[in-house]
């Protein structure tokens, strides 16, 4: 950073005394808290970081220093606030791939076309001429669950996915969300959530095979996939 971009001193100062500022309401909020979940400390918590960043952000661009204070990153959930007995819940899914080989995308699909056509229930040749016209031939046929087990098999190549389960008061109306499905999600009614990403491969690398070994067990991994949970059960 230039001399003319650098903060001034003055600037650094009223940094350090936001953060002590923060600091303090952080430590009353704690101590009035209502509950686990109590929304006022998590507002609060969230200030505290927000206000050491700034400080921390100033201080290296004014003086070459940093602090010991390591702000934590937007990967977890928010306090769940959603109903104790939830009446229903909502299971949203993403799972992206990326279309490795395209010829063996294409060939299966001609393959289930030719099938269904042999069986009479096919229409014809032609559908399976595009890659586009392929997948949804493929995610016609099967479901997303068995696609993500088969996906070497029909060419495709695995990409990040995470699953949330969400919370709600009463089933929705037979409808009422297909136009926008994944709209209005309340982060603070999801139930828990479970992140499958190769941005995990560093963390897996530190645990023993037997951390593997229970995450298998237990659902959350499968064969050498890599998972960071976000649960929010125990909130």
């Amino acid at each position: 950073m230039s001399d003319a971009a650098q903060p001034t001193a003055a600037e650094v100062r009223a940094a350090a005394e936001a953060v002590k500022t923060a600091l303090d309401r952080h430590l009353a909020a704690v101590e009035r808290r209502s509950g686990e979940d109590d929304p006022a400390v998590y507002e609060a918590f969230n200030e505290l970081a927000a206000a050491a960043e700034v400080y921390d952000e100033l201080l290296y661009d004014r003086y070459d220093e940093v602090t010991p204070f390591e702000i934590p990153g937007e990967d977890s959930l928010p306090p769940y606030t959603g109903p104790e007995e939830p009446n229903a819940i909502s299971v949203l899914i993403r799972r992206d791939y990326a279309v490795a080989e395209p010829q063996r995308l294409l060939a299966q699909a001609q393959r289930i076309e030719a099938a269904d056509v042999e069986a009479g229930t096919g229409i014809g040749a032609g559908a399976t001429g595009t890659v586009h016209g392929a997948l949804g031939t493929l995610f016609g046929e099967f479901e997303a669950d068995e696609i993500a087990s088969r996906h070497k098999e029909f060419g495709l190549e695995e990409g990040d996915s995470t699953l949330w389960v969400t919370a709600s008061d009463e089933p929705a109306d037979p409808g009422e969300w297909l136009e926008a499905p994944f709209e209005h999600v309340d982060p603070q009614r999801v139930v828990c959530r479970f992140d499958v990403s190769t941005v995990f491969d560093d963390d897996l690398d530190d645990e023993d095979e037997d951390d593997i070994e229970d995450l298998v067990t237990t659902g959350l991994a499968e064969d050498d996939e890599d998972i960071e949970p976000l649960d929010t059960t125990d909130r």
